[in-house]
């Protein structure tokens, strides 16, 4: 460039009017214009490269990063998508390289890039190439989000996980918790708001503090369970007995006679004598000491007869002139009886009648849920033989009236289809009917018919049934508002999860829509607006580790269903069907409403009605506690606004 310049300097100072050197110089100069603008706008165009690979470099690595932070599987990702971005051949370059690094485990991620890009007309004028290089740093922020997880409580959620000592439930406690601190991490340093809700569920979710803290009314006042009566017998006692009534009586016994002996040793020759000389006959006289015995005893009539029994004996003498041998002699004997006198006194019964447990009947019963709705102790007499037992509600409900139709559905014109099944409403309120309304779920007095038929347990539909048993009831944790939480409370939350129970996931969507949607009876709730005033996103996460499996023989929010038939016709035929429509049919109105619905597929395969209830690419499979893990973290991730600073 310095030769150039000389030449041109000495043709302009030459002032000989040669042409020729002048349009060698001319040419030169073009050269050097063209062969620049050519070498400076392929510089510009792969600075341009670099720039955007190295951006797309730390991207990709900020989405790789896992609770394991910014480790070599992160840092390989970013090198990947680098390389992928730019092609040091097509670009013509040569000694290329990026470098990714974290001083915060992943939060941010910075990164630089170099190339040397050789000329390709500038050469022939000494340019050695342009020595291009970039910065990049991505980290993740996030909005403010609103998150409500709907969470798969039931009784699978205890097994081990294949492989591992770690059960499923576990396994989701670690991922929630991961989740957390990802999204946490990520609003660090800026005002944005992050609120958690949770729908725990099963067979059933518990709601009933929050039904009681918007309006207790929302509850009914009575409800039909499936249940047990017990009947009665009345037992009548004697407990004693009134004024008597006296009575008596007199009889005397049989007269005997001892044998004739001489009263004198007189002799008479005449009997005329003799009778003249005779004493007078005694009257009987009381002799000895009486006797006496009393008897109690009951007639027919249940009177107490009371009975006193005095025997008195008697004597008395008589004489009579008797001819013996040679003469005629006063003689005597004596007479003996007994006098019985017989006192009695009958007094009538005083009866206590009582009633005495007989036996159960099987049946439906109408019980006061007033208070019992409002967490107050209550009693009822389902228990041994009939006593009366305590129990106070732990807040799980049943739904309220639906319709049972083999197939549902919903669209933004009509609502769901058919109509008339509030138990899938979302937004709709209690209008004062019962029908509108919910009901406590009452465990201790839930029975199912049953009978007995070679030893083997089947449920019974006649109506009354002298046999049943109590019938399996289960309530997950409370649900939670949406609420900023600290990671205490959080974790303390997450680790309160109770699995048990069957598996109904349209009763977890139905309250997982409930809680999250705007419009419904939990709106000011869900719209309360943050204090940075900005936009909300909303988005449920739903997560099961099983396929549809309702249980007709337990108490679910449909009642006991082998009984109560609100969703099938005779109690059991195509339940799973039914409630897998309903559920879809909720899917549906769920993510019309602008939510995100994130489901989650946990130690089973993606079934077609958790894929179909999914937003768009918004489905996870985790086979294991790390697959659990990386979905919720790829979640997080989207919650969270992954972007360039610089």
């Amino acid at each position: 460039m310095f030769a150039l310049f000389r030449l041109s300097l000495n043709v302009i100072r030459n002032r000989s009017g040669n042409i020729l050197p002048l349009a060698a110089v001319a040419i030169f100069g073009l050269a050097a214009m063209v062969g620049g603008a050519i070498d400076i706008s392929r510089g510009w165009r792969t600075q341009t490269r670099l720039q955007s690979a190295c951006d797309a470099g730390v991207l990709a690595g900020r989405r790789a990063v896992t609770t394991q932070g910014y480790d070599t599987a992160a840092e390989t990702e970013a090198d990947r998508y680098f390389l992928a971005n730019f092609d040091e051949d097509r670009q013509g370059a040569s000694g290329t390289a990026f470098a990714s690094t974290s001083v915060d485990r992943g939060g941010t991620i910075e990164g630089t890039a170099s190339t040397t890009l050789p000329p390709v007309l500038m050469q022939i004028f000494g340019f050695a190439g342009f020595e291009l290089q970039a910065t990049c740093s991505a980290t993740m922020g996030v909005g403010n989000s609103d998150v409500m997880m709907v969470l798969d409580t039931t009784g699978s959620m205890t097994w081990t996980l294949a492989g591992s000592a770690q059960s499923r439930m576990d396994a989701l406690r670690t991922s929630m918790k991961n989740f957390y601190d990802t999204l946490e991490d990520s609003a660090a340093g800026s005002n944005a708001r992050i609120r958690y809700g949770f729908v725990p569920y099963s067979s059933t979710v518990n709601v009933g503090h929050l039904l009681v803290d918007i309006d207790p009314d929302y509850l009914v006042d009575s409800w039909t369970i499936q249940s047990r009566q017990a009947v009665w017998r009345t037992v009548r006692t004697v407990t004693g007995y009134g004024t008597p009534t006296p009575s008596s009586g007199s009889t005397n016994s049989p007269t005997t006679y001892s044998g004739w002996t001489n009263y004198s040793g007189t002799r008479y020759n005449f009997s005329s004598t003799c009778n003249n000389n005779k004493p007078a006959d005694t009257q009987f006289t009381n002799f000895g000491t009486p006797t006496a015995v009393t008897t109690t005893t009951t007639n027919a009539q249940g009177q107490q007869v009371v009975t006193v029994t005095t025997t008195q004996p008697q004597r008395a003498t008589s004489y009579a002139c008797n001819f013996v041998l040679i003469g005629y002699y006063i003689q005597q004997r004596t007479a003996a009886r007994n006098v019985v006198t017989t006192e009695t006194q009958t007094a009538d019964p005083i009866y206590s009648d009582t009633q005495v447990f007989d036996r159960w009947e099987y049946r439906p019963v109408t019980y006061d849920t007033s208070s019992y709705k409002l967490f107050n102790a209550t009693t009822a007499r389902t228990g041994e033989n009939g006593t009366a037992i305590s129990s106070t509600w732990e807040g799980c409900i049943e739904e309220r009236s639906t319709v049972s139709e083999p197939a549902f559905s919903w669209s933004a014109l009509t609502g769901f289809s058919p109509a008339g099944a509030q138990d899938l409403e979302i937004d709709t309120p209690p209008d004062g009917s019962d029908a509108s309304k919910w009901a406590p779920m009452w465990p201790e007095v839930a029975y199912m018919r049953t009978t007995t038929i070679n030893g083997a347990v089947y449920m019974n539909s006649s109506l009354p049934s002298a046999t049943g048993m109590q019938a399996p009831s289960f309530c997950p944790a409370q649900a939670q508002l949406l609420a900023t939480m600290n990671q205490a409370a959080f974790y303390a939350y997450a680790d309160a999860l109770n699995p048990e129970g069957a598996t109904y996931h349209d009763i977890g969507m139905v309250w997982g829509g409930r809680l999250l949607s705007p419009d419904g009876m939990w709106a000011n709730n869900v719209t309360e607006a943050p204090d940075n005033g900005g936009e909300v996103s909303r988005h449920m996460i739903f997560m099961t580790d099983g396929e549809m499996s309702p249980s007709y023989s337990s108490q679910s929010a449909w009642g006991i269903e082998y009984h109560d038939k609100r969703v099938t016709d005779n109690g059991y035929t195509n339940d799973t069907a039914r409630h897998n429509s309903r559920f879809l049919a909720l899917c549906d109105a769920v993510k019309a409403k602008g939510i995100r619905l994130w489901v989650i597929a946990f130690a089973q395969g993606m079934t077609t009605p958790l894929q179909t209830c999914a937003s768009s690419d918004s489905a996870f499979t985790a086979a294991n506690a790390s697959q659990l893990d990386d979905a919720f973290q790829a979640i997080a991730k989207q919650v969270g606004e992954l972007r360039v600073v610089q």
